[in-house]
């Protein structure tokens, strides 16, 4: 019992198992798929290395530096105009549209031409040719309404130069010359140059300029070499070598320029603004010069004293001062908030200059009227020279100051592109491919193992209790055979039956085998009638059946081979016969026995065809003419073989079991699945017919077999010359 009990647990465990001997076996098995496989993906790789347009990469090298005037001498205007960037700043305003834009505009990039070539392969096969074509175009217009901006320009006469351009609607839109700007309407085209045959054709389109610059700002790579060095590295990748390097200096020397420009904004505003003032400073000084003289002489000039004239001078120096604060809060204002300890320290002192200035202008007040007037006026009159004059020093030390700027960045390596491609790397795709492909053909042919239900093992049919009793080989000689009969090559006997044209073949070895077997298996039979059938068609029951009557016949046995299947039965190709006058005729009280009986050319080897397709085969069999012919072939022959229709398709092969003394069946290796023998075993069960046995027909040799752990068959024969 516990025994019994133990049977499906090691079954189970088993199962889980991964024998890896029997998955190299399936590789083994599978090697010529797979090394196709292998082989077409990498054609394919080195297809698509060869083809695939290359891409080369530009790079240039920026140094950024700290901020400066550039001018030390100047001090503290210098200061004033001093600040520090960083490194991530720098490179967003190098990716800015303000900086790419200018390079898209002046290159004219929204304006694409791509020549027309084959699909997929004639890009390449042209430049390994080396015929490529080229069209430039240094100007093209359209109107704002269009709103699919693809044309096609042609070439019509590459000698004179004259081409045609027409919408994507296949209209003419106008005609030119290379090198003359040709206009119609809204459009405007000039076309520099074109290298090209006549009947060329290529594509133009206009590109919006945010996605040219979108476009641009994705390709372009900056990055800063090392951590806190300031030097920028700048790459761009493309198809043409030339358009890379020209646009990664056009958009270096654009970020040199706006850094200049920007540094030397600051002192640009200021002048602006000095200059805007020099001229009502000047004529408030007139204004006040006048009216100091016109007072002067009309009080027969009227000197200062001592005392008004010291605090006159104390005067100006108070205003001077409070001017020259008021510059320095235009300028502190612009970077600092009023809460700024900077901003606090200047209106305090503002303040303070305010407070002695009132103190002053009381004490003016205790003068006699006339010197008060002329201190009054002549106060005026210096405090405007001196604003005067110091505006007019300030625009002097602007002006040294935007002369001297030179910008905080140099380029230190104008573009170039590196003479081999970037991309693609013709040796790893290659490998990649290969990898690739050997890959998926392996998982292909794992798979197709792993969903494959196909019979291989014959302990797989004895698992279900229906012994085997033979393994035929699949005969490389019957697949030519076959072969030949498709092709009407062949007409005789001694060359259609394997028994007979191959007496050595594997297969008809294993046929005296069950030869052997099918004397003990039959012994205990109700008769000496044996009939053959299977699940399914097509798995190769005539063959067995006509060729293991051979076997038997030339043993010295009268066999009687008997084609039941009066639907599709062909055997009559194994016995190079006629399926006229046979069975069904017989059947059908249309002919007698001895005339259906045919002697295909072997010795004591009689056999009967199929007949005219009857409208009733089942019908027929069920007829008592059936058990008539049956009791006369026992008692006449040594062996009587009866092939049938596949069990699982139709109900004669039960109907003509019940006659049969000894049933078979017959499937093929790795076509019919265990469960579809299982329940064709179930269906003869069914009907009261009990299945000897199997013949596992048609065994290939698969590593994945000889690796598993299965047993397989030996070749032992003689050798012939």
């Amino acid at each position: 019992m516990s025994v019994t009990q133990d049977l499906p647990q090691k079954k189970i465990s088993s199962s889980d198992e991964i024998d890896l001997g029997k998955l190299f076996g399936i590789l083994i098995d599978n090697r010529w798929y797979i090394i196709l496989i292998v082989f077409m993906f990498t054609v394919v790789g080195v297809a698509y290395a060869l083809l695939a347009t290359p891409i080369y990469k530009a790079d240039a090298l920026i140094q950024v530096e700290q901020k400066s005037s550039g001018m030390p001498a100047i001090g503290d205007m210098g200061e004033l105009f001093s600040s520090e960037s960083s490194a991530s700043t720098e490179i967003e305003i190098i990716k800015s549209r303000m900086i790419i834009g200018k390079t898209v505009d002046k290159l004219n990039l929204t304006t694409v031409t791509i020549p027309q070539y084959l699909p997929v392969i004639g890009k390449g096969l042209a430049r390994l040719q080396g015929t490529s074509i080229e069209l430039d175009v240094s100007r093209f217009e359209i109107p704002e309404h269009v709103q699919v901006p693809i044309y096609t320009i042609t070439v019509s006469d590459i000698e004179s130069g004259q081409y045609v351009l027409t919408d994507s609607n296949e209209r003419q839109v106008l005609t030119g010359t290379v090198g003359q700007l040709v206009s119609k309407g809204d459009y405007r085209l000039f076309v520099t140059s074109i290298n090209a045959d006549t009947g060329s054709t290529f594509t133009l389109f206009k590109r919006s300029r945010l996605d040219v610059i979108q476009n641009l700002q994705h390709n372009l790579t900056v990055n800063e070499r090392g951590k806190q060095t300031g030097i920028l590295q700048l790459s761009l990748m493309g198809e043409d070598r030339t358009d890379i390097e020209q646009i990664l200096n056009d958009i270096s020397q654009n970020y040199f320029l706006q850094n200049v420009a920007r540094n030397s904004a600051e002192a640009e505003n200021s002048l602006e603004f000095l200059r805007s003032h020099l001229p009502d400073i000047k004529a408030e000084l007139t204004i006040a010069e006048d009216k100091l003289n016109r007072y002067r002489q009309d009080n027969d000039s009227i000197d200062l004293g001592l005392e008004a004239q010291s605090t006159l001078n104390v005067m100006v120096t108070l205003e001077a001062q409070l001017n020259e604060l008021t510059f320095k809060e235009s300028d502190v204002s612009q970077r600092f908030t009023k809460e700024h300890p900077a901003y606090l320290s200047l209106l305090d002192k503002r303040k303070t200059l305010l407070g002695e200035r009132e103190r002053l202008n009381r004490q003016i007040q205790k003068l006699p009227k006339t010197q008060r007037e002329v201190l009054r006026m002549t106060r005026d009159v210096e405090v405007n020279q001196q604003i005067y004059i110091q505006l007019l020093n300030k625009v002097q030390e602007l002006n040294i100051v935007k002369a001297s700027t030179v910008g905080n960045v140099r380029i230190l390596d104008a573009a170039l592109s590196y003479t081999n491609a970037v991309k693609p790397k013709k040796s790893l795709i290659v490998v990649l491919a290969t990898l690739l492909g050997g890959v998926l053909a392996i998982a292909i042919a794992l798979i197709r193992a792993a969903f494959h239900r196909g019979v291989e093992n014959p302990d797989d049919i004895e698992a279900i209790g229906l012994p085997v009793y033979a393994c035929i080989p699949m005969s490389d000689w019957q697949v030519e055979l076959d072969k030949k009969i498709k092709t009407k090559k062949v007409k005789i006997i001694q060359e259609t039956l394997l028994t007979v044209s191959n007496p050595a073949d594997l297969s008809v070895e294993a046929l005296r085998s069950l030869r052997t077997s099918l004397h003990f298996a039959m012994m205990e039979a109700k008769n000496n009638i044996l009939m053959i059938s299977g699940p399914s068609p097509s798995i190769g029951k005539s063959f067995v059946s006509a060729n293991m009557a051979a076997v038997v016949a030339k043993a010295g046995q009268r066999v009687l081979v008997i084609d039941a299947d009066m639907r599709k039965g062909r055997m009559e190709r194994q016995m190079a016969t006629s399926h006229k006058l046979g069975l069904s005729d017989y059947l059908s009280g249309q002919t007698s026995i001895e005339k259906i009986i045919k002697e295909p050319g072997v010795e004591n080897f009689h056999y009967i065809s199929r007949g005219d397709v009857p409208p009733n085969p089942s019908e027929l069999l069920l007829h008592p003419r059936f058990q008539g012919l049956m009791e006369w072939a026992s008692s006449n022959y040594d062996m009587v073989i009866i092939d049938t229709p596949p069990i699982l398709a139709v109900t004669d092969a039960a109907i003509v079991g019940t006659h049969a003394g000894t049933t078979f069946m017959v499937g093929r290796f790795g076509q019919n699945a265990v469960k579809e023998i299982e329940v064709a075993k179930q269906r003869f069960e069914k009907n009261g017919i009990e299945v000897k046995g199997f013949i596992l027909n048609a065994v290939v040799r698969k590593a994945s077999s000889y690796y598993g752990g299965n047993y397989g068959y030996y070749n032992y024969s003689y050798e012939s010359k």
